[in-house]
């Protein structure tokens, strides 16, 4: 059995449709991983093993109230890392 969190894909996504939002940040692939990890821990998971878990996954996901709470944490995110990069 092979499981995924889907949401790391979304938060992936939704990453990168917000980096020119934040033209200050630093994007290198740490900043990149600090932020999704960052993310994806204040965000519930949704793991999937089959195809058809993916499609209610990818239909819960694009619900506007679950897009809200993923930018609200990418972008929490952002700012967190953006004080404090690691590099």
């Amino acid at each position: 059995m092979v499981l995924k969190n889907y949401m790391e894909d979304f938060v992936l996504d939704k990453l990168e449709e917000l980096i020119p939002k934040y033209p200050g940040c630093c994007f290198c692939e740490n900043c990149r991983t600090d932020i999704v990890n960052l993310a994806l821990n204040h965000l519930p998971p949704k793991y999937v093993s089959t195809d058809k878990g993916q499609v209610f996954a990818r239909v819960e996901c694009f619900n506007s109230q679950s897009e809200v709470e993923i930018v609200k944490q990418i972008a929490a995110a952002i700012e967190q890392v953006e004080a404090h990069p690691r590099h």
